[in-house]
């Protein structure tokens, strides 16, 4: 296997101390060249006999690059103290292990799990809040503690907004549904929020949504809402009562097309039991909650399908929620393989690819077809690092002989 890297490219882009762990000077260069573009057509880099297609969105937002630079300046700027962080950070292996061997230890696991009991901490030590947001029980401890809660808080501004029109919402009488997962962060974080001023329910998908439409439509029996949603439902939820007016949030890593859905599936509900004349009354609007780094990203997916390509390799965590949609949406149109990083993809013949619907890891062979040039699309979820996909690219890349140098194609694309 030959080494394929462009030493001279990268010391023209300066990635900083930290954010060369998980910046890529590659694809740096090529964000900042389509930065404020608005088509989603994906970019191409032709190699001869390879060519990536890759999405015009990818990657980390704005949000989870904040949280990863907050926690490298909380050990940076607190060497000798206890740094935790309330969960992982984001849902990438990568990143979570590196600031674990600084020094950074996790509270908790991604599923809740406590992994450092809470009587251990004290008020002088320092504590990250992660991008998903932390519950407002595990706040509560903290603060109590004396631990100051806000200097290093990384929550992300979006999930924050979804909190705060819960919280307008409910202090109007809606009770808040929240398309999401409910053992995960984000979603136990706004759920402990949301139920403070609203009757709260969490539906994850647009089956159960089914089943609770038909709750209110009084075309199922009442009981099965204990069967289905007591687990998901805040303390003292009356389905009587509390299904009168409603509103839709989302877990925001959640696929936005699909939150739209049940938003409007919601409504259509409500009118026909209500009226029409009387949808402000029981239907809030909500959709100006959907992040929109999600929604670009799962956009410009639904794009780069629409180019020619022979397989799709999706980048990210096991347990990223937002990497898994995108996966779905590839596997509707071509062989898509799940990968975390470059050591997924064990030689030109075999990649570990991630099965995240039966949950299983399988080895397929010659996943590279035997062909004259092939194109392969190319993306990642939002807590996939730059630096991994490029990694990716150029592990494939090692794969072939005489392709083009990188600086020349790097180049014709600047031309473009």
């Amino acid at each position: 296997m030959k080494e394929y890297t462009s030493r001279a490219l990268k010391k023209n882009y300066d990635l900083g101390q930290y954010a060369a762990l998980y910046r890529s000077a590659i694809l740096g260069m090529i964000k900042e060249v389509r930065q404020g573009e608005r088509d989603y057509t994906p970019t191409t880099l032709d190699f001869g006999k390879v060519k990536f297609r890759i999405a015009r969105h990818f990657g980390f937002c704005k949000g989870v690059e904040n949280a990863i630079e907050m926690a490298y300046q909380a050990l940076e700027y607190n060497v000798g103290k206890p740094v935790y962080m309330v969960s992982e950070l984001i849902h990438n292996p990568y990143i979570n292990e590196d600031l674990t061997r600084r020094g950074l230890q996790f509270i908790k696991t991604s599923t809740g799990k406590q992994l450092i009991p809470w009587e251990n901490l004290h008020a002088d030590d320092v504590v990250v809040i992660p991008a998903f947001g932390a519950t407002v029980q595990d706040k509560a401890i903290m603060q109590n503690k004396g631990i100051d809660i806000k200097r290093w808080d990384a929550m992300c501004r979006f999930v924050e907004h979804v909190w705060f029109r819960a919280e307008e919402l409910g202090k109007k009488g809606f009770t808040i549904i929240i398309h999401g997962k409910f053992n995960h962060e984000e979603t136990q974080a706004t759920f402990s929020y949301s139920n403070r001023f609203a009757p709260t329910v969490v539906v994850k998908d647009m089956k159960t949504s089914h089943i609770l439409a038909e709750i209110i439509a009084g075309t199922r029996p009442l009981a099965d809402f204990e069967t289905y949603f007591r687990a998901t439902a805040s303390e003292g939820f009356d389905p009587i009562l509390h299904l009168q007016k409603v509103a839709v949030v989302n877990q925001t890593t959640m696929l936005a097309s699909e939150t739209a859905d049940i938003a409007q599936y919601f409504r259509q509900v409500m009118l026909q039991k209500f009226g029409e004349e009387n949808e402000a009354q029981h239907v809030g609007n909500t959709r100006d909650t959907l992040c929109y780094a999600t929604k670009n990203n799962q956009t410009a997916t639904h794009h780069l399908l629409d180019t020619p390509a022979d397989l799709a390799i999706v980048i990210g965590g096991r347990n990223s929620s937002n990497t898994s949609h995108l996966v779905e949406l590839c596997e509707t149109q071509l062989p898509t393989y799940f990968i975390r990083s470059e050591d997924d993809i064990l030689s030109e013949k075999a990649i570990l690819h991630f099965d995240f619907h039966h949950q299983h890891e399988a080895e397929i062979q010659d996943f590279l077809p035997q062909k004259e040039c092939i194109e392969i699309i190319l993306t990642s979820g939002a807590s996939c690092p730059d630096s991994l996909l490029e990694k990716v690219m150029i592990k494939i890349l090692s794969f072939y002989e005489n392709v083009r140098p990188l600086e020349e194609v790097i180049g014709d694309f600047m031309k473009e």
